[in-house]
């Protein structure tokens, strides 16, 4: 691993939380603990994953920086950018577009004047009107 500063650091208390997460699986095999540690990361550095937070998970726990990377960019759970504070995610499986997740993604998109990947300025109270909205047209549909 390379030696360059790392900026990203968890407090006392997550760092007891990433030796918890390390403590369930067998020694020598902490790499097992890599989803909840960057779930905790994410959550912790502002709801993405930089490759300097990622440097500083692989510091944790002992691996190397691509190990850390390979997962953080398996899992459409992780976001490798900064996004907004609500995201909404479709699901886009084989039966979920037989089921019309396309059209979930056009509404949404048309409701938010964006595009997929894209980020508009949200309150709480729209997002409660949007759900709100998407309720009740659920319910006239079904």
């Amino acid at each position: 691993m390379l030696n360059k500063t790392i900026m990203a650091k968890f407090s006392e208390e997550k760092l007891r939380k990433v030796d918890e997460f390390i403590s369930r699986y067998p020694e020598g095999k902490q790499k097992s603990a890599i989803i909840p540690v960057l779930h905790l990361a994410q959550d912790e550095f502002g709801g993405w994953l930089s490759a300097e937070t990622m440097d500083y998970v692989a510091t944790l726990l002992k691996l190397e920086p691509i190990e850390v990377y390979e997962v953080a960019t398996f899992y459409s759970m992780f976001n490798l950018k900064p996004v907004g504070r609500y995201v909404f995610e479709v699901c886009q499986t084989g039966p979920c577009m037989v089921r019309g997740c396309d059209d979930i993604i056009d509404y949404i998109k048309k409701k938010l004047n964006i595009g997929v990947g894209e980020t508009t300025h949200l309150t709480p109270e729209k997002v409660d009107s949007i759900i709100e909205e998407c309720r009740q047209t659920a319910a006239t549909n079904n």
